[in-house]
């Protein structure tokens, strides 16, 4: 058992209150990312009416426990994981387990409400365990005053509580309602995880069956009456404003109500990740069929206001500025420029990679009904706070008065991170008076987005005589900021390293996208060192954890942000499980690891040639990321980014002409397909007592590097430049 002193205060930690007809409830901040939204479960009395609070867990007199979570769910499975936190430490039969979706409530979240950064489970492990624990305590000193007993003499486990020495016992439900009175305890004992009976089990998404059945969960499932549906028309290149439209000719059209411009440079200044264009058309009507083809029918004069850029702007201006572009942060350990002239072999590569869309599924959407100093906004957004800050800043209206209810996102990627989708829809409904669902097309979407940027890196490798890595560079430059992270791998592990991150500039609004700047970093990292072990004459596996050991050993520098230990492990893992060091000839095995998200992730990819063409057939993946909540949602992230890993770095990208993005819908831009998949991914965890860590990217990355040293392996041929599929061709 662990013991922790609570330290907070009945109101800011947790609230108690009586629910109607009995039951308690403990509410409390939610200093974390969590995401979740309501389940149903069968068999269990719901109360009436729930407390309408923040984040909360709810006992009802029927033995169900309730938890509300102030977080969006965009499919990391948390929905899931959070409540079997819960259920754990409040030792609850899974099956009483009810998630219910917040609001968006400022005065009681202490920290911003985002689905981002895989912080979901890393931040609410504490703040969950502690509230389970709560609960139990309180509910056995409840049973233990109303039987005049001791604590001591009394044990609690799902859902009930009985003497350890008698036979009496009352469920959870019966003793809710007197656990009303009793204080917080100053000290809470939280579960040994080596007890835990649900952490670590499989289970399935409790929202599945509502998604496979189309049950109304998203934003673009969302209806009101009265409500009016809008089209909107962003300028169709970035350097590009409005100057007229045929306004009385669009609104002439049967079932459209208005058309107009709104002037969004008023609140979004310029273009950049969070204000993306100064301008829209927007066409309100009944339908979403009538005000999408009315914009079929829009006639628009536009103005240049700016560079209309190409994609063969930007290969240019990173070439240029990955030599003479601003640095804005850099490492340097040793002296690397005379070793360098000493070193007997250098070895040096360059690596680009180019922009990409985020393409969720659901295109951006949003409700919002304005009023004279109300708000009411309803959609998918990863940012609510954010949200709500913005919305607040253009309309003039409190915070207070604004109101936000979350659904479920079809989607987000980093792309829902950003406010003006809902700036927009509250623009509109603003200026109609009237509630209004905005609604981008697939083309708005992919042509207007917030692109993950275009990178280029230049590493270098100084070899000795006897093939020891004594020098060590990495430069890297992006649109608009670079990719290299200074003080990650292998920093620390080369006596003489420097590191460079400079950028460049574009007025393409750029944005967070899966594992920023990892998802570029670690295919080029991982691919590079894959050929300094070959050109050295060592395994590649056995190349990476001889620097890991000096890292561990004889670190160099300050400071750098990975455990060696850790991150020797997972190569140690899939090395084992990968049988690594069997050939084969008919097929090729890449290796690849990397950090990020505090978690630590290692994939052996095996790929075999048919018909002369690559194919991903086995992947292994070892992955460290601490206590694993729900194996079955973990294992399904570790998967999905390992398939898209591969897709993007073989087959995506973006590119631009005049301004405009070339790839308007997925019948240009490539994605993996159903049948370039790999035919079995195996995934092991590494067991650990230590708290849980990122897991909703970190396996991302390292399919990219394992994916290019596989496909050398398979080919015989290097590939420096994503997507790959391209140098195939080549």
């Amino acid at each position: 058992m662990t013991e922790v002193k609570t330290k907070i205060g009945r109101r800011s930690f947790l609230k108690i209150s009586g629910a109607l007809g009995g039951g308690i409830m403990i509410g409390f901040n939610w200093l974390l990312s969590c995401e979740s939204l309501s389940l149903e479960k069968k068999g269990l009395k719901i109360p009436k009416e729930w407390f309408d609070i923040n984040g909360y867990i709810k006992i009802g007199d029927s033995g169900m426990v309730t938890i509300f979570s102030p977080n969006p769910e965009i499919g990391q499975n948390v929905m899931t994981s959070m409540p079997m936190i819960v259920a754990e430490e409040l030792d609850v039969p899974w099956e009483n387990v009810i998630v219910k979706q917040g609001d968006l409530d400022e005065d009681s979240f202490k920290n911003p409400q985002t689905a981002g950064g895989s912080n979901s489970i890393k931040r609410g492990w504490d703040p969950l365990r502690m509230a389970g624990a709560a609960g139990r305590r309180m509910l056995i000193e409840a049973a233990a005053k109303e039987w005049g007993v001791s604590i001591e003499h009394l044990s609690a486990s799902n859902g009930i509580i009985k003497e350890k020495q008698g036979n009496r016992k009352f469920n959870y439900g019966e003793i809710a309602s007197k656990a009303v009175s009793i204080e917080i305890p100053k000290k809470l004992t939280l579960k040994d995880p080596k007890n835990y009976k649900l952490i670590g089990t499989y289970q399935k998404n409790v929202e599945g069956a509502k998604i496979v059945t189309g049950k109304p969960l998203f934003g673009l499932d969302f209806k009101r009456d009265n409500m009016l549906i809008a089209a909107i028309e962003h300028p169709p290149a970035f350097g590009m404003k409005i100057k007229n439209f045929n306004k009385k000719e669009i609104k002439k059209i049967k079932g459209i109500k208005d058309a107009f411009i709104i002037d969004t440079s008023q609140y979004m200044k310029k273009w950049n990740s969070t204000n993306a264009f100064p301008q829209i058309i927007a066409i309100l009507g009944e339908s979403t069929w009538k005000v999408m083809n009315a914009k079929k029918m829009l006639r628009v004069t536009w103005d240049n206001i700016g560079e209309l850029e190409t994609s063969e702007m930007h290969e240019k201006r990173l070439a240029k500025d990955i030599e003479k572009g601003k640095v804005l942060y850099s490492r340097m350990d040793g002296d690397p420029f005379s070793a360098f002239a000493k070193a007997d072999k250098v070895i040096e590569r360059t690596y680009t990679s180019p922009f990409i869309a985020h393409n969720p599924m659901e295109p951006m959407n949003f409700f919002a009904d304005v009023k004279e100093n109300k708000v009411e906004l309803i959609g998918p957004t990863q940012t609510p706070k954010s949200m709500q800050d913005a919305v607040s800043k253009m309309l003039g209206i409190p915070k207070e008065n604004i109101t936000l209810k979350l659904t479920r996102m079809g989607g987000g990627f980093g792309r829902r991170l950003y406010t003006h989708f809902g700036l927009e829809a509250a623009a509109i409904s603003k200026k109609v008076g009237a509630p209004v669902k905005m609604v981008y097309t697939r083309e708005d979407d992919m042509t207007q987005g917030t692109y993950r940027p275009a990178y280029m890196s230049v590493y270098k490798a100084g070899l000795d005589k006897n093939n020891n890595l004594i020098a060590f560079s990495v430069k890297g430059v992006g649109l608009p900021d670079g990719p290299v992270i200074p003080d990650r791998f292998p920093a620390g592990s080369v006596d003489n390293y420097i590191a460079e991150n400079k950028s460049s500039f574009t007025n393409i609004s750029v944005g967070a996208w899966t594992a920023p700047r990892s998802h570029f970093t670690a295919g080029a990292e991982q691919s590079f060192l894959d050929e300094v072990a070959e050109v050295a004459g060592k395994d590649p596996i056995d190349f990476r954890l001889e620097l890991f050991e000096r890292a561990l050993k004889y670190p160099v520098g300050d400071k750098y942000d990975y455990d060696a230990e850790r991150y020797a492990g997972v190569l140690k893992l899939v090395k084992e499980k990968s049988n690594w060091d069997i050939d084969d000839s008919s097929s090729k095995k890449g290796v690849a690891a990397y950090f990020c998200h505090d978690s630590y992730v290692a994939v052996v990819m095996e790929v075999v040639l048919k018909n002369n063409e690559p194919k991903v057939k086995k992947v292994w993946c070892a992955a460290d990321c601490g206590i694993v909540i729900n194996k079955e949602g973990a294992t399904n992230m570790i998967e999905g980014r390992i398939i898209d890993g591969i897709g993007h770095a073989m087959y995506s990208e973006l590119k631009f002409e005049n301004g405009s993005s070339v790839h308007k819908n997925f019948d240009t831009y490539n994605f993996i397909r159903h049948h370039q998949s790999p035919s079995d991914i195996e995934t092991y965890f590494v067991e650990s007592d230590i708290a849980p860590t990122g897991l909703g990217e970190p396996s991302y990355p390292p399919a990219v590097g394992a994916l290019a040293n596989a496909l050398y392996k398979a080919t015989g041929k290097r590939f420096y430049n994503q997507p790959f599929f391209k140098e195939m061709e080549a």
